[in-house]
């Protein structure tokens, strides 16, 4: 029951995960009037699909077991009740922010439910160190390349354009624009996806393969049907832009998405989504710092909360299996 439990859980989590998640890269599409809501969602689906396949072509065969982050030992968090903790207090997490319209973080949420499960099964010996290497690393270094990244990039633009009075036409900016917005998604979804399924694998009836896939039409299916609160904050709250600063915050987000994966830069996409909107709206003087104050204070937030209820969680399937 508990195995079942976990598949259904997990798929739970993977539908908030694209709810939260599945705009953050066409963001700027949607909020430069480039591409209306339903075109911008439709092409964070398709791009977020076509990253999941291949994620289950690619990495089915080399997907670990579920572990427990360094923050306690593997042996325990391999444990279903531990699992099903950990899922559950994640995909509340997520849920919390995505009906609040805020974006935040899946994999550092999951962090931080592992670190809740782990102070109920060994206490002060779970590792807190690693919530400042998952967490607070990542959160510094997204921001501090992302927010001057971004705003550096518009202002070369608009000093080449002013100085030289290049006009890019409006169809290569638009097809650009689409294109940085789908390697953004196609990485998400490629990364998303095996990290979801790890928190399947015990369970030997699923295969593998047929696990990512089962996740990644459950993500598709959240960003469809319930990503339209984040899309506003996105897209329309942080900053008002136009084409041309909706495409450099783009392109230091694939940029910066890209060299993440390849190097394992401890970075997230949705600190760095979320930095270079705002760094183009500090550039234009635009940046609704209250707005940002909110992300901020939920990214912030979301870590003792996904402990708190992962905590209370795998107390409560303790204490029934006693």
């Amino acid at each position: 029951m508990l195995l079942v439990s976990i598949f259904i859980a997990t798929l739970f989590l993977a539908y908030v995960n694209g709810a939260n998640d599945n705009f953050k890269g066409v963001a700027t599409l949607f909020g430069s009037r480039t591409a209306s809501y339903q075109t911008a969602i439709l092409w964070a689906t398709l791009t977020t699909f076509a990253g999941a396949l291949t994620s289950t072509f690619l990495t089915s065969k080399s997907v670990r077991e579920f572990s427990g982050q360094g923050i306690l030992d593997d042996a325990i968090a391999h444990a279903p009740e531990f699992h099903i903790a950990v899922v559950i207090a994640t995909a509340l997490t997520v849920l919390i922010a995505t009906l609040l319209g805020l974006p935040v973080s899946t994999f550092h949420s999951l962090i931080a439910a592992i670190f809740g499960a782990a102070l109920v099964a060994i206490g002060l010996k779970a590792n807190f160190t690693v919530l400042a290497s998952s967490f607070l690393v990542p959160l510094f270094i997204s921001a501090v390349l992302a927010i001057p990244l971004a705003a550096a990039t518009y202002s070369f633009v608009e000093y080449i354009n002013s100085r030289f009075h290049l006009q890019p036409s409006q169809k290569f900016i638009k097809i650009f624009h689409y294109f940085s917005a789908g390697i953004i998604n196609f990485t998400r979804g490629f990364i998303h996806t095996s990290e979801l399924v790890t928190l399947i694998v015990i369970i030997d009836y699923f295969s593998i393969a047929g696990a990512m896939i089962t996740i990644a039409m459950a993500m598709a299916l959240g960003g469809l049907l319930n990503s339209q609160k984040v899309a506003e904050t996105m897209s329309l709250k942080i900053t008002p832009i136009n084409p041309i600063q909706g495409l450099s915050a783009n392109i230091i987000t694939s940029i910066l998405v890209i060299a993440a994966s390849i190097f394992q830069l401890p970075v997230s996409i949705t600190y760095v989504a979320v930095g270079a909107i705002f760094g183009v709206g500090i550039t234009t003087h635009q940046a609704n710092k209250l707005v940002c104050s909110k992300i901020l204070l939920a990214w912030i937030l979301s870590i003792p909360i996904a402990t708190i209820i992962s905590g209370i969680i795998y107390r409560i399937l303790q204490g029934s299996n006693t």
